[in-house]
């Protein structure tokens, strides 16, 4: 059984916070939680808290080692996510752990960051995990240490029914998913795979990975002239949220002037479907099955 208990957060890199705060809040439907900074690190952010997990948007700001290499990557790779961070009660035994499954998880790092609001500050310890050997995708595990009321859900901007609530899944592009699979599933990370299938009729093979509210789906294509990261990569691609109602999300979408497809039958049974078609990341917003 793995430490790693939930998907904590998913880090969207962007190049300046003012902008993407708005573009954000736009498509989420909902206000900030925080407007931090991380002192000595060289970066900002903006959080916004679901249901499930959170949403932190990082841009540079100033000198630090972390905002220069966020920088470094900006200038070679359009914004979007970035990395994925795990849940863990206890960074120390997750660390132990990742190491006897055979990866070279770093030791346990302090962090801190402080909002510029209300000048409170979150401290954390953050389990870093080497590129070389999460295929590129930047992953880490995360222990939280100050109380979690300091980062409240992010307050809807109107109503709540076509707000989004939670993160439904994230969508990893792989060009080995044998690889994939054995660094997410029970050989690497520990995360529980619910379902490895090709579907010929869309020309890939998924693989879906869960762990507590959300969904890992790894993505591969079945020809090989098809595009797709190198043998040796992974690309964390897509982002897709749950809303209470794909009707009223699409319509407040489409009154912020976004544009958006039609709504649709979602692939399961009972959902709806539709995606945000601006630049940027693809984004789809799925309103789930209901009870039965």
């Amino acid at each position: 059984m793995s430490s790693l208990t939930h998907l904590d957060h998913v880090v969207v890199a962007v190049k300046e916070i003012d902008g993407a705060l708005g573009r954000y809040a736009r498509l989420l439907g909902r206000r900030p939680s925080w407007r931090g900074e991380h002192p000595g690190a060289g970066t900002e952010n903006v959080l916004f808290r679901l249901s499930n997990t959170y949403l932190e948007l990082l841009a540079p700001a100033g000198t630090g080692p972390v905002g220069d290499a966020l920088r470094a990557r900006l200038a070679s790779h359009a914004e979007g996510p970035v990395a994925l961070a795990f849940r863990t009660d206890d960074a120390q035994a997750c660390h132990t752990e990742l190491r006897a499954r055979g990866l070279e998880a770093g030791e346990p790092e302090e962090g801190v960051g402080r909002d510029v609001e209300s000048g409170a500050y979150r401290r954390w310890r953050r389990v870093p995990l080497p590129p070389h050997d999460t295929r590129g995708v930047l992953l880490f595990a995360i222990e939280h240490l100050s109380p979690e009321a300091l980062l409240p859900l992010a307050p809807p901007l109107g109503e709540e029914r076509a707000a989004v609530d939670a993160l439904d899944h994230v969508v990893v592009r792989s060009g080995d998913p044998d690889a994939s699979r054995a660094l997410y599933g029970e050989e690497g990370l520990g995360i529980r795979l619910a379902l490895d299938r090709e579907f010929p009729k869309w020309g890939a093979r998924m693989l879906f990975f869960r762990l507590g509210d959300t969904t890992i789906e790894v993505v591969s294509a079945l020809e090989a002239e098809a595009p797709a990261p190198p043998a040796d990569r992974d690309e964390l691609w897509g982002l897709a949220f749950r809303v209470p109602d794909a009707s009223a999300a699409h319509a407040r979408l489409m009154d912020s002037g976004l544009a958006v497809s039609e709504v649709r039958d979602g692939r399961k049974a009972g959902t709806r479907v539709f995606t945000v078609k601006e630049s940027g990341p693809p984004i789809l917003m799925l309103e789930a099955a209901g009870p039965g």
